[in-house]
């Protein structure tokens, strides 16, 4: 596929993921509130996709997330692959990332100064 077509389609499948985290996930270990997905990697070939998913409270809370989102994987790739009419939806791999986390210290630091 061309590369163009991967990255619309990455952003595509984030943004779907991030509509079903709060519509459809009812994981006690997944927050909607306060998890959030940062980016998303598709294959060249579309078949593998890697979440990266952040947390407000910090890695752990993430790491969380991560299992919650791991055992609602069938769910969102039935919903991902029929929202976007997809022939095959890509499996996804859920990785913590700490970003958020980075980037509410950096905010806290430049407001004391």
């Amino acid at each position: 596929m061309p590369s163009f077509r991967i990255d619309r389609l990455s952003e595509d499948i984030m943004r779907e993921l991030s509509a079903l985290i709060r519509e459809r996930v009812k994981d006690p270990r997944v927050d909607a509130s306060t998890v959030s997905i940062v980016r998303t990697e598709l294959s060249g070939d579309g078949s593998y996709c890697k979440v990266y998913v952040s947390s407000f409270n910090g890695l752990e809370a993430a790491k969380t997330a991560v299992k919650g989102l791991e055992s609602a994987s069938g769910l969102l790739k039935r919903e991902v692959g029929g929202s976007l009419k997809m022939k095959k939806c890509p499996e996804f791999k859920f990785i913590a990332d700490s970003s958020i986390e980075f980037s509410a210290k950096i905010d806290k630091i430049l407001e004391q100064k």
